[in-house]
Formats: C-alpha cells, structure tokens, sequence
C-alpha cells in the first residue's frame, strides 16, 4: 500500500487560520493552537453581533422618526397606529431616512396621517 503524506492539508489549514486571525493582537495571530480559540470566538461574536446590528438599526430608526415627529405634534406610538390605520406601506427604515433627507414629504406623509 501506497504512503500516504498529509503535510499539504495541514499547511492549507494553518495557512487559512493564519489569514482569519490577521489583524489580532500578540500571540493571537501567531500561535496556531491560541489562534485557533481566538478564531472560533471571534466568530461567535460575529454570528451575534449581526443579529444585534439588526436591532439597534431598528432602534434607530425608531428614535430618528420619534424626532422627525414631536414637532409636528405627534409622538412616534400615535404615528405609527395611524400610519397603519391609514395603511400607508412605509417601513421604519424609508420613513427615517426620508425624515432625514427630506423633511418636506414627510410633513406631507405626517399631515395625511393626522
């Protein structure tokens, strides 16, 4: 039976670990066996981190319309039961965004809710 090295594979493995760990700090990016542990919790926090991008996005948003609002004499709970009693199809991303660019329209939207 033939021998059968497995050097290359190791090395590929190594060399993909390496890359991902890059940037880290000390011994993180050198060490294989610590960098190993550094990559797999950086991954971890990763996985999470973009669900929490996603609600802290949301919140944003929220507090940008909240804003964009109070001085036309509405509160952010009042504007959205409105908006969809009126079934207007807006989601809190575009409303915000238009709030910030274009104050114009959004007291137009705000004043066919009212």
């Amino acid at each position: 039976m033939p021998r059968v090295k497995r050097g290359v594979g190791h090395a590929k493995k190594r060399r993909s670990l390496m890359k991902r760990v890059k940037g880290f700090r000390g011994s993180l990016k050198n060490h294989q066996k610590i960098s190993k542990t550094a990559d797999t919790h950086a991954g971890m926090h990763a996985y999470r981190d973009r669900k929490i991008k996603k609600r802290t996005m949301r919140q944003l948003w929220q507090i940008r319309i909240n804003a964009a609002v109070r001085p036309l004499g509405l509160s952010y709970s009042v504007f959205t039961g409105a908006m969809k009693h009126k079934e207007v199809g807006l989601n809190r991303k575009v409303l915000s965004e238009i709030a910030m660019k274009k104050p114009k329209i959004f007291e137009d939207i705000v004043s066919f809710v009212k």
